[in-house]
């Protein structure tokens, strides 16, 4: 037992070397992965394993709180138990641009913007995690592909895995619960105040955001939540990824967003961003703890029926 346990770690260190080095990420990732992810790597294969059925987990936070950059390590990590594990993002089932552009002429300009929930094509998502959860050995699934830097679908990659024993579903608002209404009279911003005066447009993201609980957030088997300080964190989060691109683009960076633009562009998130730093904590199964330089300190796990735990690495 002593040597399987030994290979299996070795096995996990070459891994997460692997991961680190590939996605270019900082050499203090290795750390928070041994200390904060493989722990819960373990949890996961131990829920999978006695389960009849795929395992839908949600994985959840603002932006620049690296749910994507979990989302593509935990399937590596489960891997090395030959457990297989499909990755969905929420972003890649954005609506086209002209579905999109016509939303904007017939509910509210805003809404030509991708993002927020009303955005999506929900019918697709709903059946795309159907067709995962009954497929078969040898059975294909198609999977959207949502290509930012045209705004619009690609062609459709395939989920050739047969049955997977977890389905991860990830994107900035995945687990949150629509707000009240009388929450939706005052705008918390200036977007709000000065191009939806009326409320119209996130009413109809807070109607879609039902929807998407009931049919996708409701039916998961477990949460994953990393939750930043605060909202202003993931504004500053947000503005030293556009420093960063700056950088790295030089005068060719005409499309990075200056100060202006990048409020309005959070503007968009910052309603239901905050609604999540606010709820989740109470809703997600595991709650990672981010400080203001983007690492983990503390994991919370809530136990149904019980207090909430704090664990802390080793």
């Amino acid at each position: 037992m002593e040597s399987e346990d030994n290979a299996m770690s070795e096995f996990h260190d070459e891994s997460i070397d692997g991961f680190v080095t590939g996605q270019s990420l900082p050499e203090s990732y290795r750390e928070q992965i041994r200390n904060w992810i493989l722990p819960l790597a373990w949890i996961l294969r131990d829920l999978a394993a006695g389960s009849f059925r795929p395992l839908r987990i949600g994985v959840s936070g603002a932006q620049g709180s690296g749910k994507t950059t979990l989302a593509a390590l935990l399937p590596r990590l489960l891997a090395s138990w030959e457990l297989r594990t499909a990755s969905l993002s929420v972003d890649d089932f954005y609506l086209s641009r002209s579905r999109r552009l016509e939303l904007a002429e017939s509910v509210h300009p805003l809404l030509a913007t991708r993002g927020a929930p009303g955005t999506h094509d929900l019918d697709l998502l709903v059946s795309v995690l159907d067709e995962l959860t009954r497929a078969g050995d040898g059975d294909s699934v198609s999977l959207p592909v949502f290509d930012k830097s045209v705004d619009d679908r690609i062609e459709p990659v395939a989920w050739d895995g047969g049955r997977p024993d977890l389905i991860l579903l990830e994107g900035w608002f995945v687990g949150i619960a629509p707000e009240a209404r009388d929450e939706l009279e005052s705008p918390v911003n200036t977007l709000e105040a000065e191009e939806d005066p009326d409320g119209v447009w996130r009413r109809f993201v807070n109607d879609r955001l039902a929807e998407y609980h009931a049919s996708v957030f409701a039916p998961l088997d477990r949460l994953i939540f990393l939750c930043a300080p605060d909202f202003d964190s993931v504004y500053r989060w947000r503005g030293l990824q556009e420093n960063r691109l700056r950088e790295s683009a030089g005068a060719a960076g005409s499309a990075i967003m200056n100060e202006a633009q990048l409020r309005r562009f959070i503007g968009h998130y910052e309603r239901l961003t905050r609604h999540g730093l606010a709820t989740l904590p109470d809703a997600a199964d595991w709650m990672f703890v981010l400080d203001e330089s983007q690492q983990i300190v503390a994991r919370v796990d809530r136990v149904p029926g019980q207090a909430l735990s704090a664990s802390r690495p080793r």
